[in-house]
């Protein structure tokens, strides 16, 4: 799912080194018809999904001569992953378009390998639940859940005290408001160790990308939000930490490639031999740490205060910042205005405390329609 994105082409590398482990049966975009074209050629996978219905057309003329299914919608999307053949479903979409495929995953007994995180800030109740109930693994992609996902390996239940999610700290770690209010869209997007999608590249920049993995990590992990902690580590080497109750610590390291957690999520419980490049120690003489401003970065305290209200919250807190994100990538709000325009989104918002599947998708949709609306009768460099 999302086999165009940053994630997505990493993973198809992924496959592609190791042939004789894996195959693809499904590839999925969103908009970019020429590289599912391109990925579909070369994989030969059963069939292939544009969410963008306009590209359906085309996609079926190119991909004639080969014996690939071809389907389009947003329905499609989210009813592909049942098909028979899949074993495994690598959910690489951004936002909130990766909660239904998520969601049809678990409740059809598929295995998720998840870099979607919004799929359990949205709905980690509901998508837990239904994994539980089916038995059904929900592996994470993500560099810091999967770190503290393979620390967990041979633990017992209850020996955690608290988990520790590095975060880089962006391009503007250490960086006042007043500097902040400088902030442009070009510098914003330059984020100084991975190679991301220009929607999680803001959310780096904001910390909303770590306050969504602290909602995430709750939902994995079953702790409560006290037991989650962030700290910024500017060399990305140590990808998360455990502590447990007696005091010991435990790390899992790494260079800053995203090809590393794919390709454990895939294999899991195996360990594949690769060639990708090595931590060299001596490159690293020194691994520096520092807790988050969290009052410069309020989004951070945004979504630990989403997760403590539960319920609906998150919802609304993941939906607010896509709105906010997408209009601060057009120049239509300062970078200032992204915390700003989501918490006067959650303050105004009607919580509910056992939220259906309906819930949450009418709760997107509203907090989207009111996020819109505050940006239309607000000046949006003063917000």
């Amino acid at each position: 799912m999302g086999s165009t994105g940053s994630i997505g082409t990493q993973a198809l590398e992924v496959v592609k080194s190791h042939s004789d482990f894996f195959s693809v049966e499904v590839l999925t975009a969103q908009n970019n018809r020429q590289l599912l074209i391109k990925q579909a050629v070369e994989f030969q996978p059963n069939a292939v999904v544009i969410g963008n219905e306009k590209g359906y057309r085309e996609i079926k003329e190119r991909l004639a001569h080969f014996p690939i299914k071809v389907f389009a919608g947003q329905d499609a999307l989210a009813q592909i992953v049942e098909m028979e053949g899949i074993d495994m479903v690598l959910n690489c979409l951004v936002g909130f378009a990766g909660m239904l495929p998520t969601f049809n995953s678990v409740k059809n007994g598929k295995p998720v390998a998840l870099a979607n995180k919004e799929s359990l800030v949205v709905a980690g109740d509901l998508i837990m639940k239904q994994a539980r109930m089916k038995e059904c693994r929900v592996i994470p992609v993500d560099s810091e859940h999967s770190a503290i996902f393979q620390c967990l390996a041979g633990e017992e239940t209850g020996s955690i005290e608290k988990i520790c999610l590095t975060a880089s700290g962006g391009p503007f770690r250490g960086m006042t408001k007043e500097l902040l209010k400088q902030v442009t869209r070009e510098r914003a997007l330059q984020h100084p160790n991975w190679n991301m999608g220009n929607k999680i590249t803001i959310d780096s920049a904001t910390l909303m990308n770590k306050g969504l993995e602290v909602i995430e990590a709750h939902w994995l992990f079953n702790l409560p939000p006290e037991q989650i902690e962030v700290i910024v580590h500017p060399q990305s080497v140590i990808h998360s930490m455990v502590r447990f109750v007696d005091g010991s610590v435990k790390a899992q390291l790494g260079v800053p490639d995203m090809r590393l957690p794919i390709l454990y999520a895939l294999a899991f419980p195996h360990r594949l031999s690769t060639d990708l490049p090595r931590l060299d120690f001596a490159e690293y003489p020194n691994l520096t740490f520092e807790f988050p401003d969290k009052e410069v970065f309020k989004s951070l305290s945004l979504a630990y205060h989403a997760l403590e209200s539960g319920g609906l919250a998150p919802c609304a807190l993941n939906a607010a910042n896509e709105v906010a994100v997408d209009a601060f990538l057009k120049g239509e709000l300062s970078f200032l205005g992204i915390p700003r325009l989501i918490e006067e989104c959650l303050d105004n918002m009607r919580n509910s405390t056992e939220p259906s599947l309906t819930d949450y998708v009418e709760m997107h949709s509203l907090t989207i329609q009111k996020a819109k609306k505050i940006l239309e009768t607000s000046d949006p460099w003063k917000f």
